[in-house]
């Protein structure tokens, strides 16, 4: 049987711009099914009873809550924007490859299926058991785009933080789901309208 030399592997970095779309929508809601696979999973393992974690919230303060905590996000995102250069925030063109273009209903459709997807597994099935501060550092390190950027390492870490936190105090998954879905909304239709404005695109 011939040995696999793993001296000659080698790992290319991709540029965005060499994906198609076709094959970008393809990896990202292949990547969510198996993220909302495992998270059932876990789920179900956990003995949890999905009916009660999937419970809408009882009370109207929690969508208050992920209200608030998605403006306080895209407010501080706002700032870092503004005044940290670019190379710093950088995700190496993924964001606005996936978002540049998108009609409307399409970004709405990629956040939901994203926050539930996320929350599912990080919220409802990792937090259950390790704590949010674990969970965060797990969910910073999958967004490895950021990994070269302590700030926005520390950033993606800082929500997920909140996120957890936020899960923990309104009882409800949905606040968490909520939330990101604010998040990831609204900055999808920034790079798609205002990005594209300013670059005389639009």
């Amino acid at each position: 049987m011939k040995k696999i030399n793993f001296r000659n592997i080698r790992i290319r970095k991709v540029d965005p711009a060499e994906l198609d779309d076709g094959m970008l929508l393809l990896n990202l809601y292949l990547t969510q099914a198996i993220t909302f696979v495992l998270g059932l999973t876990i789920v179900l393992f956990q003995s949890q009873s999905l009916i009660a974690l999937l419970r809408l919230p009882d009370r109207l303060s929690a969508w208050g809550w992920a209200v608030l905590f998605a403006i306080g996000v895209l407010l501080f995102d706002w700032l870092v924007a503004r005044f940290v250069p670019e190379e710093v925030t950088d995700d190496g063109g993924v964001n606005k490859k996936l978002f540049r273009l998108r009609p409307l209903w399409h970004i709405a459709l990629l956040s939901f299926v994203v926050a539930v997807c996320e929350e599912l597994l990080f919220r409802g099935a990792l937090q259950h058991a390790f704590g949010p501060y674990w969970t965060s550092i797990v969910f910073a390190a999958i967004h490895v785009r950021y990994l070269r950027h302590w700030l926005m390492t520390g950033m993606v870490f800082a929500i997920s933080y909140g996120l957890g936190k936020m899960y923990v105090m309104t009882g409800s998954l949905w606040t968490p789901i909520a939330a990101h879905f604010i998040i990831d909304f609204v900055m999808g239709c920034i790079i798609r309208y205002w990005k594209d404005e300013e670059d005389g695109e639009g």
